[in-house]
């Protein structure tokens, strides 16, 4: 979606366009509207939106050594205080969700699941010592003989219900076995890859650009509206 208007020099997204939605929802929009401007200054079609692309990075510094926080808590979520009702309803200009202070905001975000870190798996390196399957918290790892898909995922060591998910599978190792791992209850922690003992697992940083618009530097009258940033 470019996001242009009928008037071929005005582009508006987010509230102005869909009506109430998410702060998320408009910075996405003006993000987009921001890729067409660029193409439409640049003399190109505003419709023709550049590649996104993609990149993994090793988080591995050392030996067993993660650029993240690895440890799994099991702490209760916070929850957000709440102004009282009657000042709530008295005014609208009251923020009825007060927020965390300092201390208990970085608590919460110790907490990530590390959503944009994925485990690659290296079989040719695996030994099937089964270090990974003992140390995982959700037991979402299994050594078992290959089948179909129906069939396997009654045969992990957590049963993996969730069928809209993908198994992670790799090829046949040494034994004839594969390596199964249920990716919904996966928490990213890393703990198999600092306990293998081959390197077989690594944890690798996941990071997808879409299109981005290339700063213009040719004059135009092309401009965004409503609080849609350009």
């Amino acid at each position: 979606m470019t996001f242009q208007s009928t008037v071929p020099n005005v582009f508006f997204g987010g509230d102005s366009a869909f009506g109430p939605k998410n702060i998320i929802t408009a910075v996405a929009h003006g993000h987009e509207a921001a890729v067409s401007i660029a193409q439409l200054l640049a003399g190109e079609n505003p419709r023709n939106r550049p590649p996104p692309t993609t990149n993994l990075m090793s988080q591995k510094m050392g030996i067993h050594e993660w650029s993240y926080d690895n440890d799994t808590s099991l702490d209760v979520r916070y929850k957000v205080p709440w102004a009282k009702a009657e000042m709530a309803l008295a005014s609208i200009r009251v923020e009825v969700e007060l927020g965390f202070d300092a201390a208990t905001a970085f608590k919460e975000a110790q907490r990530c699941l590390n959503c944009d870190v994925e485990t690659v798996f290296n079989q040719s390196t695996c030994i099937e010592c089964d270090a990974c399957v003992d140390i995982c918290p959700t037991d979402c790892i299994t050594f078992t003989g290959n089948g179909e898909e129906p069939d396997l995922r009654t045969r992990l060591k957590a049963p993996a219900l969730n069928l809209a998910q993908a198994l992670y599978v790799s090829g046949e190792l040494k034994t004839g076995r594969v390596m199964v791992k249920d990716e919904d209850v996966c928490l990213h922690c890393g703990l198999c890859a600092e306990r293998c003992p081959t390197g077989a697992w690594d944890m690798q940083k996941y990071l997808f650009n879409t299109a981005m618009a290339e700063s213009a530097k040719r004059p135009g009258r092309a401009r965004a509206v409503q609080g849609v940033p350009a």
